[in-house]
This record gives C-alpha cells, structure tokens and sequence, in this order.
C-alpha cells in the first residue's frame, strides 16, 4: 500500500497513492520555427540536458511568440471538462518543462498535495510515458494528454525498452521533449474522484508526519531510478 503525506493548509494529512492514469490526445498547433528554435537553443546551451533531466523552461516566452499557446490551453481545458474536472485547469500552476527522457522517481515528496497534468508539444521520437508498477505506455507525441498522481512512480524511456538507461539518450539522438504541466489540487472534489483518491486513510498518532513524503506499507522508500521498482530505505 502506498500512503502519501502531504500539506493540507498548516497540517500534515494522509491519502492513498493512486494507479490511474487519464489519457488521451488533443489537437495542438505546431509550434512555429521561432518557437521551436527557442526551445532549442534553451535546451542545447542554457540547460544542457543529461540523460534522465527534467528542467524547467522559460514559459513567459513561448507564450509571448507562440500565439497559438492559448489554443494549446483551450484544448486541455476542453479535455480536462470532458472528464468531468469543471475549471480546475484555469486556477492551476502551470510550467513549460523539458526532458531527455527521465529517470523513474516519484514527486510525492515536493507535490503530494497535486496531480499532474501534462500536454506533451514535441514531435513523436520514439519514447514512452511509463508506469512501471502498473506496466502502461503512453507513446508521447504531439498532443499527448494524462492525468496522474504525482505519487505514482513514472518515467520516460525509449518505446521498445523496459527500463530507463542513459545509453538510450546519446548525444547523437533527438530526443528531448517539451512539455507542459499544471499541479491540479488533489483535495478538488472533481480531482479526488476522477483518480478515486481515497483521504485519512491512516490516522494513527504513532504515524503523525511532519514532512511530505510517501511510504511504502508504512515504511520509508524509494523508487529506483533504471527500474522503476520500489525498495526499502533505513
């Protein structure tokens, strides 16, 4: 059983990790050629991505030289409302992220309190959205949608491969993907349900937390990093 504890208001309160992932694809304009090199000199010479990163990418300006951007918005607000999630998109944080692949981990210990929504803007190069304990791909491609707990561990691998290795991420490969993502708050009500999130499920004095975290049968743990596997940590 896997138990996140996150930051309710000024208290430490506990949910279930959930295993749903919502997915789907919806129609986003190809970003233009400025944009795209934009995107490519900041990947390239500011952020230098490794194999495995996730980094944060300028927002403010591929929204003010992409006009299309608001359409990109509009079209996950429209698939968010199609799934029953009301206008959770609009009052969200959102980011303009990148990765070179990505490790598998889990953010339950930084966003416990979220899910995450993404809209994948890249082409499709031949890499997966995969959840190892649940064994699902999601082939990224322009438009790509999902839903899922920030809990649940996840990485990004090559679409034939059943784990993460850096070698699959050489210096030769275009391989990076743009991405966006918004923390929906996992205390919404259309949120909770639609991932069946399940709160207070363990309110033992004995287990009061004071630090974000998730833990694996009670006990402390971590994910690793090729695999996607959990295992125990003192």
């Amino acid at each position: 059983m896997l138990t996140s504890w996150f930051w309710s208001g000024d208290a430490i309160r506990s949910r279930r990790v959930s295993d749903i992932v919502l997915s789907g694809t919806v129609d986003v304009p190809v970003p233009s050629a400025r944009v795209l090199a934009d995107w490519d000199r900041e990947t390239s010479s500011r952020l230098v991505l490794e194999p495995g990163d996730v980094e944060v990418m300028p927002l403010a300006r591929t929204q003010a030289r992409w006009p299309d951007y608001k359409r990109c918005v509009q079209a996950m607000s429209d698939w968010t409302g199609a799934l029953g999630l009301s206008n959770v998109l609009a009052s969200s944080d959102v980011a303009l992220m990148a990765c070179r692949g990505a490790r598998y981990h889990h953010d339950g210990a930084q966003y416990g309190g979220a899910a995450f929504c993404n809209l994948f803007l890249s082409e499709d190069k031949g890499l997966d959205l995969h959840f190892p304990s649940t064994g699902l791909h999601i082939p990224l491609t322009r438009g790509t949608a999902v839903i899922f707990d920030t809990g649940h561990p996840h990485g990004v691998i090559q679409r034939r491969s059943s784990g993460f290795s850096m070698a699959d991420f050489g210096p030769d490969q275009d391989c990076i993907q743009i991405f966006l993502t918004w923390e929906l708050p996992i205390e919404d009500a259309h949120v909770a349900r639609a991932l069946e999130v399940a709160f207070d499920i363990d309110t033992s004095a004995s287990l009061q937390r004071d630090e974000e975290q998730v833990l694996l049968n009670r006990a402390p743990a971590a994910v690793c990093p090729e695999s996607g596997r959990w295992y125990r940590v003192d």
